[in-house]
């Protein structure tokens, strides 16, 4: 025995009111698109202001659509931020670090408009406060951080860190640091206060290891 529904149906009604479709409401009942429509007509014509609220009704925008160059994107951003402890820059002089820039730069509008995918969105979390917008105070505190470990590390007798062929992670971390830095100052790059600050703590940073010396031999740098 078929079920008998009131017309108008007010479930359908009031999801008519929210923004959904014809097409939509029928889906999730499990009925013709014909009957949803028989239904809403009847309710405008006691109620015609549905048809308002339906158009008004805030609509939400899809959710990002995942591509084989986004995945790519999302490897090489955490991939970035794994090696240098940061974020790719628009203002850097790579063209493929500025596009990475600009794809997270959207992966944030699309967070606050709650439209970012679960597969970026899982992806991103691997970054701490990737979707907050006051990265430049964030990287401005982390370059201080790792100067003043650096500084330490080298008081403590060790020689320059490595990048490469690291004895432990925070040789790595510090070693990577210290290589950008170097970059940096080549390409004159390298903030001059920065340097400045460099120089004072750290004399002979530019130049690191003396060549041929091993590993764990006494740093002959430091003053």
């Amino acid at each position: 025995m078929p079920e008998h529904r009131t017309a108008p149906h007010p479930e359908w009604v009031q999801m008519y009111r929210q923004g959904l479709t014809t097409t939509q409401i029928a889906t999730t009942a499990g009925v013709g698109q014909s009957t949803v429509r028989y239904h809403l007509t009847l309710a405008a014509a006691t109620e015609s202001s549905i048809r308002d609220d339906h158009r008004n009704a805030p609509r939400t925008p899809p959710v990002t659509r995942i591509t084989a160059d986004g995945l790519r994107n999302l490897d090489d951003t955490v991939a970035l931020y794994r090696a240098e402890n940061r974020l790719p820059s628009s203002s850097s002089p790579s063209a493929r670090e500025r596009a990475l820039a600009i794809w997270l730069v959207r992966r944030r509008q699309d967070h606050d408009r709650g439209t970012l995918s679960a597969t970026y969105s899982d992806g991103l979390k691997q970054i701490p406060g990737w979707e907050l917008r006051t990265r430049k105070t964030n990287d401005e505190a982390r370059w201080s951080q790792r100067l003043q470990e650096l500084t330490a590390y080298m008081a403590a007798g060790n020689d320059w860190p490595r990048h490469k062929r690291t004895d432990t992670e925070e040789e790595r971390v510090l070693g990577m640091w210290l290589h950008i830095q170097r970059m940096k100052y080549r390409r004159t790059g390298l903030d001059q206060e920065k340097e400045t600050q460099l120089n004072t703590l750290l004399p002979g940073w530019r130049d690191g290891r003396t060549r041929g010396r091993p590993p764990g031999s006494p740093n002959i740098q430091r003053v």
